[in-house]
């Protein structure tokens, strides 16, 4: 195994100029982006219209909840006239570029290839899309640039990329002001054998050029990837990773951060989670002297399995949308009524974009309150900061040394992860009013008071089911949602 010494600490000039090397040798693209100061004036000439960071603060401060659409395709004449019709049609607020899969591998040549077969597809008159998403290395900085100066709004860059440093050094030159991802989240969720001491390494690279651009003047926004494997991710893990992520990049100098946390179906929890996932960020932020750093939140619409039928598909972008209202997050990733088929088209991203867009516009003026949220805030509170302190020991003080030693331990353990670092041992399932809870703790730090918590949760369930606590019940969870129910109850 490769063994780095990863401390948090901010990466001097030397250490970044000389990784820097090597990056922009990665592929042909990068020598164009050598001169970080034309990056940097580039971004300055922007209007702030297009700058991710403002329009967040600002929504913020306004308490409305913002929408944005997942979406991206191969080639930069396509990917502008989709974004421009999710930005008319759709009504979104803010946009994305999904990067390809073979970007996210750092896989160039793959790339250059689709992207040779779609131009010969389009003078064929059969377009055939080879990619999945916007390769925006291969396309460079001029692509780039043609993408931003082409819509009104800001992009941001969402992908899943564990190297992503080149990719960040293309982007950021070309004007997207927001990147997705960290070393946690771009790790364990994605991967499988890569060491978490690399991506963590790779990360505050991405950090350490973020913050240069923000010393320069220019904001860019930064977003750990906050539903992680998407499938009954308990709030305090994805709290617990966002946090980490958080205090690694305003280490780096990152001054504009959005934690995000990914919808569980019960709107109690949902509402709690995205409260708690704020205060606690900013907690942790001015613990460590990071006083400095604008926190905003996305709240994550459904991310497991989809019914089929797009009449019900438009009830779960409904309730997703209503749940991030009523927790007063800051934006709203929106998903399509296609998510079952596949890739959706155009309009059905729009249409889940105005469905989110009425629901979000009747509750911007209510939120929702009471004991069983505070209660719920509580709970998760305490949960996360188990697990956040008990890295922080075991770190001995620095948070990146302790991810990596907690990763290992099982201290952040994230269901149903691929990565070999992570344990795989913590189970969750639905207790029977469908919040997620915690079946098997496994190396969780929580006290005799939490454990039974979610023991008698589970039991509560198990009672009215008539049947014993098992891993039946994770297995029902996770098909419950595509059969029509939020809890995996049996059907006789």
């Amino acid at each position: 195994m490769e063994f780095l010494d990863i401390k948090n600490k901010k990466l001097t000039d030397d250490e970044f100029n000389r990784t820097r090397e090597e990056v922009l040798k990665t592929w042909e693209t990068g020598e164009a982006v050598r001169d970080i100061k034309k990056g940097i004036d580039y971004q300055k000439s922007l209007p702030e219209t297009k700058n991710f960071s403002l329009k967040l603060k600002k929504a913020k401060e306004e308490k409305v909840t913002l929408i944005q659409p997942r979406a991206g395709v191969g080639l930069v004449e396509n990917h502008i006239e989709l974004l421009k019709y999710l930005e008319n049609e759709g009504e979104a607020d803010l946009l994305p570029s999904t990067i390809d899969s073979y970007t996210r591998q750092n896989q160039y040549e793959n790339c250059a290839e689709g992207i040779r077969r779609e131009k010969e597809s389009m003078v064929d008159g059969m377009f055939h899309p080879y990619l999945n998403g916007f390769p925006a290395v291969n396309h460079g900085v001029e692509g780039c640039r043609r993408v931003i100066e082409a819509t009104k709004s800001p992009v941001q860059v969402r992908h899943g990329t564990p190297d992503a440093r080149l990719l960040a050094e293309i982007t950021y030159a070309g004007g997207f002001t927001s990147y997705e991802g960290g070393g946690i989240s771009y790790n364990i969720p994605y991967a499988k054998n890569i060491p978490i001491e690399r991506t963590i390494k790779d990360w505050q690279y991405v950090d350490r050029l973020t913050g240069i651009y923000e010393e320069a003047g220019v904001h860019i926004n930064r977003e750990p990837y906050g539903p992680l494997t998407g499938t009954l991710v308990p709030p305090c893990i994805s709290h617990s990773v966002a946090i980490i992520e958080a205090l690694l990049a305003a280490e780096q100098g990152v001054k504009n951060i959005t934690v995000g946390y990914g919808q569980l179906g019960n709107q109690v929890q949902d509402v709690a989670a995205i409260r708690t996932l704020e205060e606690l960020t900013e907690e942790y932020l001015i613990k460590f002297g990071y006083e400095d750093v604008t926190v905003t939140t996305v709240f994550h619409q459904w991310m497991g399995g989809f019914p089929a039928d797009e009449a019900k598909a438009f009830g779960m972008i409904a309730w997703g949308a209503a749940c991030a209202a009523l927790s007063s997050a800051t934006k709203v990733i929106v998903k399509t009524p296609h998510e079952a088929a596949g890739v959706p088209t155009k309009e059905a991203n729009g249409q889940g974009l105005r469905c989110t867009k009425q629901v979000t516009n009747m509750l911007k003026d209510q939120t929702l309150q009471g004991s069983r949220v505070e209660a719920e805030k509580e709970i998760i509170k305490e949960e996360t900061r188990c697990i956040v302190d008990k890295c922080i020991e075991l770190g001995y003080g620095d948070i990146a040394a302790g991810a990596v030693a907690g990763i290992n331990a099982g201290i952040i353990d994230i269901p149903f992860g691929p990565a070999k670092c992570n344990a795989g041992i913590m189970l969750p399932a639905r207790d029977n009013s469908g919040a997620v809870r915690i079946l098997e703790v496994g190396n969780l730090p929580f006290s005799e008071e939490l454990k039974n918590f979610h023991k008698e949760k589970l039991e509560e369930r198990a009672k009215v089911e008539n049947r014993t606590v098992s891993f039946q019940m994770v297995i029902d969870d996770v098909y419950a949602i595509s059969k029509g129910h939020l809890v995996g109850r049996p059907r006789y």
